[in-house]
């Protein structure tokens, strides 16, 4: 049962020209908060961080190809994962559309993940996605900008989005159990809530000039949000995120198969 206000046209009118104040005044924040982004400072990268592509074994710089930018989104599949992260997947559904303008923008944009490039490429094409993804397993990329983190990590209490989070009392062998939205997408990538909690989301920015690679900018958790292609538009539907029902969403070949299941939203969509 609806607990929605019904109104009058004048009614709707009155305060939708209201929120038009305040939604401008929204734009013209994050107006402000892109050009913040884009005056912080540039820090060179000092490692040769290698990453395995179709082209074979690249460094960082090749990930540009031929583009002075650099977008990196952190996709959650770890070498244990048997699929990729549900909410990174749903992300990741709005790339196809958009690499090819940012490509003619002078940036590139690529996947990231921790877990060898056959199952990426494999899952890569389960999913019918074509835009760039690269395998960092042979390096400390992924754990030098917070997007994997190992068991003893884990269990010190890991650093991620700019905050320590807490220890976990996990054991090595502990079994998958819970109830939560962790566990829902762990059991969906198939592995339990520990080692699908030890990769983590996020995107990171790069610049390259005079031979120079620079990182510019990095975000995670809900700095993501904005990413999701599909948040904008639920944001202005009637019942907007409906997030009370739980986790709702699942790779896109997935819907039909199973019951929702009801459970918390997940910690970092």
């Amino acid at each position: 049962m609806t607990t929605q206000r019904i109104g009058t046209r004048e009614e709707w009118l009155a305060e939708r020209i209201e929120l038009l104040h305040a939604e401008k005044e929204h734009t013209r924040k994050s107006d402000e908060l892109a050009q913040r982004r884009q005056q912080l400072p540039w820090v060179p990268i000092g490692k040769d961080y290698r990453f395995i592509t179709e082209a074979g074994e690249v460094k960082l710089a090749d990930l540009f190809q031929g583009r002075s930018q650099l977008l990196v989104y952190h996709f959650m599949f770890g070498p244990e994962y048997t699929a990729g992260c549900p909410s990174c997947s749903a992300i990741a559904d709005g790339f196809n559309g958009i690499v090819t303008h940012l490509a003619n923008h002078d940036v590139m944009l690529t996947a990231v993940s921790l877990a060898p490039l056959d199952q990426l490429r494999t899952f890569q094409k389960r999913m019918g996605w074509t835009f760039p993804w690269a395998s960092s397993m042979s390096g400390e990329f992924n754990f030098d900008f917070c997007a994997s983190f190992t068991p003893e990590q884990q269990r010190d209490g890991i650093e991620y989005n700019f905050t320590r989070e807490p220890q976990q009392p996990w054991k090595k062998d502990e079994p998958q159990g819970g109830d939560g939205a962790e566990f829902v997408f762990a059991t969906t990538c198939g592995v339990n809530t520990p080692t699908y909690l030890r990769q983590r989301p996020g995107m990171s920015a790069f610049i390259q000039k005079d031979g120079v690679v620079y990182h510019t900018y990095s975000t995670y958790s809900r700095g993501v949000d904005g990413l999701w292609s599909m948040y904008p538009w639920l944001d202005r539907a009637p019942l907007g995120r409906n997030e009370g029902e739980g986790v709702w969403w699942r790779h896109h070949d997935q819907y039909g198969l199973h019951s929702n299941p009801a459970s918390p939203c997940c910690q970092h969509a």
